[in-house]
């Protein structure tokens, strides 16, 4: 399916790209693009970055759509949409990482500054630098591999950067996807590199629906000595907690794609109730965090709650209020034949030697937008996982062995 000698001679400019990848990657990790939910300014000045480097590499097919936000000093939450022309001009290979990131966290954590990239023993540390700047730094390389040898891709190569995947992503891939300039096509290969596994053998396909409730239970405080005179919410919403646990019983299927493979529902999050200790509470909330097979509807899910909740008001006479936070209903999957999934198959296997599969997982990414709207998105990357992590890194192995692997995908007929 590729011409091993033109991609030899491309995982070998790759390679010698190195000191330039590990370059780029400081200069990113040195802006801090949050969101301002998270007290930042935004991607705009890390997009600046990327548009002048693709400039300077000779793509000069770029195209801007950028969201309106009047919270971040540029006013606007940009969108970049980059592409070099192939052999077959009718489709596409995108690659879509996303520019902004999470904030560091307990700063105490960090060995160093977390926006002062450094490396260690083959590692890139800072914040950004596997979530989400290996791969996008990957895809960046990868096309520039291509011009400097001279070689013609087969597909259009296609690299997208967009905002706000750390938090909503309505000014990014979302608000992309919804305007009339979008140049993704249903008959393209998307890309997300954004989850993943160490060994890069998964290809994620599917996802669970979220489903996040604030559970607020509602009774009658009084003197914890005199419980007759009141109404323990936090005893109702204690029993409450345990009926939820039949919920793995009511939504039972078993589906091995996804791991784990069944619908999984679980109290969280607990805010304070009273102060002290000798009084019963009138008021009580936990959070449910209910990862769902798509097999159900969500609606199910709290219509099958809210009857569990139902039986515990009548038993202890209180009141039970379910509020929604997260309502995620999972698109369709991503067919394990689609495309896209047996390109990323043969690429995995001549770069890194391992057979992959196709998963689901509980947790949501970007890639959901995709499918949402009917793309055949696949999401892969090979990674150490320490996204989110204080000292977060990426291994300079699995940068450049990603980037191999775009390039696999941008040679393919």
């Amino acid at each position: 399916m590729i011409d091993q000698g033109l991609f030899l001679r491309l995982a070998r400019r790759i390679e010698s790209y190195v000191p330039s990848m590990v370059e780029m990657q400081f200069h990113l990790t040195s802006i801090p693009a949050l969101s301002p939910e998270n007290g930042g300014e935004g991607e705009y000045e890390k997009s600046r970055l990327l548009y002048s480097f693709l400039k300077e590499t000779g793509i000069s097919c770029i195209e801007e759509i950028n969201a309106p936000d009047p919270r971040v000093p540029s006013g606007c939450r940009p969108n970049i949409l980059a592409t070099l022309p192939g052999n077959n001009l009718g489709r596409t290979v995108w690659i879509l990482t996303h520019m902004d990131i999470v904030p560091p966290g307990d700063l105490t954590a960090w060995t160093r500054d977390p926006y002062q990239g450094y490396v260690k023993d083959g590692k890139v540390f800072g914040r950004g630098t596997e979530d989400n700047q290996q791969d996008l730094v990957a895809s960046l390389f990868a096309a520039k591999a291509f011009l400097d040898e001279g070689i013609v891709p087969e597909a259009n190569i296609g690299l997208a950067f967009v905002a706000d995947e750390e938090t909503s992503s309505q000014a990014g891939l979302a608000y992309v996807l919804a305007d009339p300039k979008s140049p993704f096509l249903k008959s393209d290969l998307i890309v997300v590199p954004d989850a993943g596994d160490e060994k890069g053998s998964s290809i994620e396909v599917a996802e669970k629906s979220i489903l996040w409730l604030k559970i607020t239970t509602v009774g009658q405080q009084c003197h914890a000595s005199k419980p007759s005179l009141g109404k323990n919410a936090f005893l109702a919403a204690s029993h409450l907690v345990v009926r939820l646990q039949d919920l793995s019983q009511v939504f039972g299927v078993v589906d091995q794609l996804y791991d784990p493979p069944i619908s999984t529902f679980q109290p969280t999050k607990k805010e304070s109730n009273v102060p002290n200790i000798n009084t019963i509470p009138g008021q009580d909330v936990f959070y449910l965090d209910c990862r769902v097979l798509p097999d159900y509807s969500l609606e199910e899910v709290i219509a099958a709650i809210r009857s569990m909740a139902e039986e515990i008001e009548h038993r202890f006479a209180v009141t039970v209020g379910i509020e929604p936070v997260q309502y995620l209903q999972a698109p369709p999957p991503t067919p394990v034949e689609a495309p896209v999934v047996l390109a990323l198959k043969r690429a995995i296997a001549d770069v890194y030697k391992v057979s992959s599969s196709p998963a689901g997982i509980g947790g949501g990414t970007v890639a959901a937008y995709f499918r949402r709207r009917g793309y055949q998105a696949a999401v892969w990357c090979k990674v150490a996982q320490t996204a989110h992590q204080p000292d977060e890194y990426c291994t300079i192995e699995n940068m450049v062995g990603n980037a191999k692997v775009f390039a696999h995908l941008f040679l393919q007929k």
